[in-house]
């Protein structure tokens, strides 16, 4: 099981930062949406030393924002300081501090800026202090009280920006906010997944951890399936070595990517960060030729380096640090994955051949051109004249298209499949967001997916054009392109489902090529694939003939490359007058 360390053990006292060192970490605006509470408080509930932390959020955040920790709780001396701007227990006051932080949070600016965005109301005891301190703050404005309250922390903010209309009107939707927190709240606990979390959105579970291992982690996040995926990382750091940069978490196994970068993730001494593309290509580079051009796997990497080799205080929000040796950090990246890759055996199964589509009866887009299949380059790429040109198309791209546009047509040409059995699928956290979200879009065009709760969805009904598909993963891929992150989900689904059965490579010959020249003569918009790559690149006689030198009758413009005469405007004297 992942353990954590704690960063201290008790409640430390709080203090004033002065100016000359305020200077140096302030953040300016720290709170501008619910999703910067939510991430301030819970970053002082790990520095506590929690090991619970429960997250409830109402109206998207706005109405209502708690988070309630069992950590160390602030002491009655210093309550009335915590939610004075500057005012922190992490921070020496000294200069050199700034260059040695070890917590995630260090600046004191996360419950005065709270305040002054919104009500707060702070509830604290440490375990060996009688009695809980009360702290209520509106703005400048702080009173503290005394109460009765188990060990630990308890913050709430409410009516977040209600006396700032202006900032009020231009945040997202409630539904987008919690989107967000979801999103924001997998990642705390995939690199802290030694914890109890739990993340309640208007009274209903959307997100609950029990502690275990990274593995444990992706499952509450991802679900078991990709849990099953996945292989450790462990590459301590050794100083007698020369490494002081420890590497620990999970990557997937090759067959489990991705086209987006979307689920990797990192973290630098327990604060999740967006990561410098120099650690994404470093876990890439780690897979070497395991993983296919293009593709991204799944990964969890803490990285553990001393409190002087990084530096938080690049970011308002701290998602960004800079790392003092960067080139060094993502060496010892590609090494642990390597290393990691090498110890497991990682055969794969073969793809199903299958064939392409019957073209329709009569082309739909005039200004594809009549092609004719001339020959085939590298099982993947068919050589075409047609226009005086010389066309190359990838087959696989262009199986692609006409497939998606075929499942464009016949989307709403039946009415949608009730299940026979619902099926139950795993949700991710950020899947059962998006789900509230967008379900009445979804049953639009027929897809009907129930949430049962416990992370769990029941899929009732699917389009008749999708339900007869032979396509591994058939409604696994269809919840995933629903509840994605994309802005448009059926072009997702399709565009996913398409590119499943499309042609790839060594599976051509002469007569599928023509069949998919034909198909894609038929299709409305035949110039790319529905992920935007081209399906077709054109080569000009003319071209050809200057490439070799020649000149005479063949340098001519043809085709495409030919334009109408223009007659030439009279430019005399006396042209236009009246």
């Amino acid at each position: 099981m992942a353990r954590r360390h704690l960063r201290y053990a008790g409640p430390r006292m709080i203090h004033v930062l002065p100016p000359e060192i305020a200077r140096l970490i302030a953040a300016g605006e720290v709170v501008s949406r619910p999703l910067d509470v939510v991430r301030e408080l819970v970053d002082n509930a790990l520095d506590a030393g929690a090991t619970r932390v429960e997250i409830e959020v109402e109206g998207g955040g706005l109405s209502l924002v708690r988070v309630r920790d069992n950590g160390s709780g602030i002491g009655a001396g210093s309550v009335e300081l915590a939610a004075v701007r500057h005012a922190t227990s992490k921070l020496e006051p000294v200069a050199g501090a700034v260059e040695r932080v070890t917590t995630l949070g260090f600046r004191g600016e996360a419950l005065w800026a709270a305040a002054q965005a919104g009500d707060l109301h702070l509830i604290t005891r440490p375990a060996d202090q009688v009695g809980a301190s009360e702290v209520w703050a509106q703005g400048e404005s702080v009173r503290v009280g005394r109460a009765a309250a188990p060990a630990g922390t308890t913050v709430t903010v409410r009516g977040l920006f209600a006396r700032l209309p202006a900032r009020l009107r231009t945040q997202a939707t409630p539904a987008a906010e919690v989107r967000e927190i979801t999103a924001l709240m997998g990642r705390y606990v995939l690199h802290h997944p030694g914890l109890h979390w739990r993340l309640g959105v208007d009274g209903e579970a959307r997100l609950v951890h029990a502690p275990t291992d990274h593995r444990g982690a992706v499952a509450s996040v991802y679900g078991p399936l990709n849990a099953n995926r996945v292989l450790p990382v462990e590459r301590p750091a050794h100083a007698a070595a020369g490494s002081s940069v420890g590497v620990r978490g999970v990557i997937s196994r090759p067959e489990l990517t991705r086209a987006r970068r979307d689920r990797m993730h990192f973290s630098v001494n327990g604060r999740p960060v967006l990561a410098p593309p120099e650690l994404e290509r470093a876990v890439i580079e780690g897979y070497a030729e395991l993983l296919p051009a293009g593709a991204a796997p799944l990964c969890v990497l803490d990285l553990k380096v001393a409190p002087g080799d990084h530096n938080p205080n690049v970011h308002p929000a701290k998602q960004v640090v800079a790392l003092a040796d960067l080139g060094g950090v993502a060496a010892r990246v590609r090494e642990a994955v390597a290393a990691a890759l090498a110890q497991h055996p990682l055969a794969r199964a073969a793809p199903a051949l299958i064939a392409p589509p019957t073209p329709a009866e009569t082309p739909r887009n005039g200004s594809f051109p009549a092609l004719t299949l001339v020959g085939l380059y590298q099982n993947l790429y068919l050589l075409a004249q047609g226009e005086g040109d010389l066309w190359v198309v990838d087959a696989h791209a262009a199986h692609e298209r006409a497939l998606y546009e075929r499942l464009t047509r016949e989307l709403s040409a039946a009415p949608p499949v009730e299940l026979a059995e619902p099926e139950l699928l795993h949700l991710t956290p950020q899947q059962r967001a998006a789900l509230h979200e967008r379900a009445a879009e979804l049953r639009g065009w027929g897809l009907e997916i129930e949430d049962f709760g416990a992370g769990l969805a029941r899929l009732r009904t699917l389009p008749a054009a999708l339900a007869a598909l032979k396509v591994p993963r058939l409604h696994e891929q269809i919840v995933e392109g629903a509840l994605g992150t994309g802005p448009d989900p059926r072009r997702d689904v399709l565009a996913a489902l398409a590119c499943a059965p499309a042609l790839k490579a060594g599976m051509l010959d002469h007569g599928r090529g023509t069949l998919v020249l034909e198909a894609l003569a038929a299709c409305e918009h035949p110039w790319a694939c529905p992920h935007g790559r081209p399906t077709t690149l054109r080569l000009s006689e003319r071209d050809l003939a200057h490439a070799f030198g020649r000149r005479g009758v063949r340098d001519v413009a043809r085709g495409r490359d030919a334009t109408p005469d223009v007659a030439p405007k009279d430019t005399s004297s006396d042209a236009g007058r009246h």
